[in-house]
């Protein structure tokens, strides 16, 4: 059983920084490609960025771009989203997704993880 943990969401001002944490048990997390997703307040749940198994290869949502940085700790099982220059609009919920995958890929699409966590708040007050 394949479970996915995050952590490290709260209320900080706009322009501070997060860094929010994803513990994968079950497997080593050097057999899934990781993603983060978020979901605000009436809206769909969107991509925000993926890391490839490996943790060579990344993509972000270009509303993050040059803000976020996602990094893997294979040797933790975890996932990080450091969140710097923090906006009102990244307010919202977000979900950490795995995938169990036996090439090095990032994978974009929500549709494709097989395994969520329960989501942390991150709330943004301008």
């Amino acid at each position: 059983q394949v479970q996915v943990v995050e952590s490290g969401g709260g209320l900080v001002q706009a322009g501070e920084s997060l860094r929010l944490s994803c513990v994968t048990s079950g497997r080593t997390s050097s057999d899934y490609a990781m993603g983060w997703f978020r979901q605000g307040p009436g809206k769909e749940r969107e991509f925000v960025a993926a890391i490839s198994r490996s943790g060579r290869d990344t993509n972000y949502a270009d509303s993050v771009k040059d803000r976020f940085t996602i990094s893997k700790d294979n040797g933790k099982n975890t996932v990080y989203l450091q969140m710097n220059s923090l906006k009102p609009e990244d307010t919202a919920v977000y979900y950490c997704a795995a995938k169990f995958v036996t090439w090095d890929i990032v994978i974009l699409l929500r549709q494709s993880y097989d395994y969520w966590g329960q989501g942390t708040q991150v709330t943004v007050s301008s």
